[in-house]
């Protein structure tokens, strides 16, 4: 597997981790924790995009880690 493979496997697979914690009730969806893997999979995504040209995932996944990097710049801990 090239660097980019690998890359994206990372990014793709924390992206599914975020998603499945968040699915079991693991992980609140407004927490920082989440949205801190969010960003950084979707970061190492764009970048695995990136690598080998493909530019309709770096635009899904460029998306994906600005909503992700706004959501930590607004952050409110969950209410309880």
């Amino acid at each position: 597997m090239s660097a980019a493979d690998w890359i994206g496997a990372v990014g793709v697979t924390m992206l599914l981790v975020a998603f499945a914690l968040n699915s079991y009730g693991l992980i609140d969806a407004r927490s920082r924790s989440y949205h801190a893997i969010n960003a950084l999979g979707a970061g190492l995504s764009c970048a695995a995009s990136l690598m080998i040209e493909y530019m309709p995932f770096v635009v899904l996944e460029a998306a994906w880690l600005l909503v992700a990097l706004v959501a930590i710049a607004r952050h409110q801990p969950p209410r309880r």
